[in-house]
């Protein structure tokens, strides 16, 4: 069992930015950012192996960006460019192998509690 825990989340303006950051009770694990907008299904956002390659969903690309530091057991998802359509609770998820890493929640067991983004226009 990993423990999660987010953090960075605030209320910001169309064209801003905001860090997020994951701190992990252990790593070596295939790590996902995903979020819920209200009235929605959860959505992955990016995600990224132990050897450090990523994938976005394609509404973020070129936007966000999601990076570790394994020494300190953290994941970041950078988000600039911010839109009011990126408001929602953004979650952390750690998986299991780099095999079935991806962006579909059920490929993950462990979530931190959220993380609150809103973006006004």
């Amino acid at each position: 069992q990993v423990q999660l825990m987010e953090s960075g989340g605030g209320s910001v303006q169309a064209g801003g930015s905001l860090r997020l950051s994951c701190a992990a009770s252990r790593s070596r694990y295939c790590m996902g950012w995903f979020r819920q907008a209200p009235g929605k299904e959860r959505e992955g956002v990016a995600y990224i192996t132990t050897g450090g390659s990523t994938s976005y969903v394609e509404s973020v690309k070129g936007r966000f960006t999601i990076s570790q530091d394994n020494a300190k057991n953290t994941l970041y998802l950078q988000m600039n460019s911010l839109k009011p359509e990126d408001t929602a609770m953004y979650y952390c998820a750690a998986g299991g192998s780099d095999a079935i890493c991806s962006l579909l929640s059920s490929r993950y067991n462990n979530w931190g509690q959220g993380t609150q983004v809103t973006v006004s226009s």
